[in-house]
């Protein structure tokens, strides 16, 4: 059997060995990075500087303030804020929605391009999302960079305008943008995760321009979170997000998928960016015809490529995507569409393999 084909990198993508290297020296130098001894201030000073470097390589001039990843900076955004309101578009990832609804966040609706609607976002930061007037409080809005499951961009510097407009503030959730796009520098707070572009699973970031845009809530990390630093994970953060070259994946091992769109339409498959307003490169999804997300999966693992069904902690289950069903998309198209993505040890022998399997797997026309 020839070797299996990883496709998920949006899910999480490998280790990179510049991030292995740096964990293992960050095991070697472990101790409690709070503790006032010797060996706790050797870890503190690696702790710190991991998190310059880290600064310096997202080139944010903030704060960084780690965490367990993107989940926990998330909750820590929506509980923490220093203001009342709070508002999330339709598309954002669960980690971003559970703590939004949990908080009576409004929400924002997107259009049929998957770009976050201005007028429902003007609406939803001013309190007044129903149209029919409201009590105007300010309101930390949560905008995606990058979406998991499409791959489309969304202006932050439109959303930016808008929130602040408001007096309210942006929180961008850049977890499948970071070490492949710039950190928007118009969000206020932002929400890195390591594990998305080949640091360790456990460790993540909330950016904040100021510590005073949250409340404090005891323990760590300058007071803005609890438990004790992950010093290993923090490291290899710091050395993944360093090796992240531009661009993030090599153009030729992409270079396939511009004829295998073209073939893909031709047996009247639904290649999602045709619809987008910004589609990226690392992220694809498209639409079989007659052959279900669910049966694709399936072919794909017993074909040795792996593949998903959106995002990896819905696609488990039956339900459908929020995300196609916020964008509008035809229920029978959204179950026949899978996710292909790609990361920083991509090759194009991999990408051709999985255009072969898919033509090889899809009906031919009438």
């Amino acid at each position: 059997m020839p070797d299996r084909i990883y496709l998920d990198h949006a899910a999480t993508t490998p280790l990179r060995p510049e991030a292995k290297a740096a964990m293992d020296h960050g095991f070697s130098i472990w101790a409690n990075p709070s503790s006032p001894h010797a060996e706790g201030r050797r870890a503190r000073a690696a702790l710190e500087d991991a998190r310059a470097r880290v600064k310096a390589a997202l080139e944010w001039d903030g704060e960084v303030i780690f965490t367990s990843g993107a989940s926990e900076a998330a909750q820590l955004a929506f509980d923490n804020a220093n203001l009342p309101g709070r508002a999330a578009s339709a598309v954002e990832h669960d980690a971003i929605l559970g703590p939004a609804r949990a908080r009576g966040a409004r929400q924002v609706a997107v259009r049929a391009d998957g770009a976050v609607d201005l007028q429902a976002l003007d609406r939803a930061v001013s309190g007044q999302e129903d149209g029919e007037g409201g009590v105007e409080e300010r309101t930390l809005a949560a905008i995606q960079h990058v979406n998991s499951e499409t791959g489309n961009r969304q202006d932050i510097g439109l959303a930016a305008e808008v929130a602040h407009g408001r007096g309210g503030l942006l929180l961008v959730d850049c977890a499948q943008g970071a070490g492949k796009f710039a950190v928007p520098r118009l969000a206020d707070m932002a929400i890195v995760s390591a594990h998305k572009f080949g640091g360790p699973i456990g460790i993540g970031a909330l950016l904040v321009k100021d510590y005073a845009l949250l409340r404090p809530v005891g323990g760590h990390e300058r007071g803005y979170r609890r438990g004790t630093e992950n010093l290993p994970g923090a490291l290899g953060m710091a050395a993944a997000l360093e090796a992240c070259a531009q661009p993030y994946v090599d153009p030729d091992a992409l270079a396939p998928l511009d004829r295998f769109a073209d073939e893909v339409r031709a047996r009247g498959g639904c290649w999602l960016a045709d619809r987008l307003s910004d589609p990226t490169p690392y992220i694809r999804s498209l639409a079989m015809p007659g052959i279900g997300g669910s049966a694709q999966l399936m072919r794909f693992d017993l074909a040795g490529i792996a593949v998903s069904q959106g995002s990896a902690c819905s696609s488990g289950t039956m339900k459908r995507s929020h995300v196609l069903d916020a964008m509008g998309l035809d229920a029978d198209i959204a179950g026949r569409t899978i996710r292909i993505s790609f990361g920083w040890n991509t090759t194009r022998r991999e990408v051709e393999r999985f255009c072969e399997t898919w033509l090889d797997m899809a009906p031919r026309a009438a």
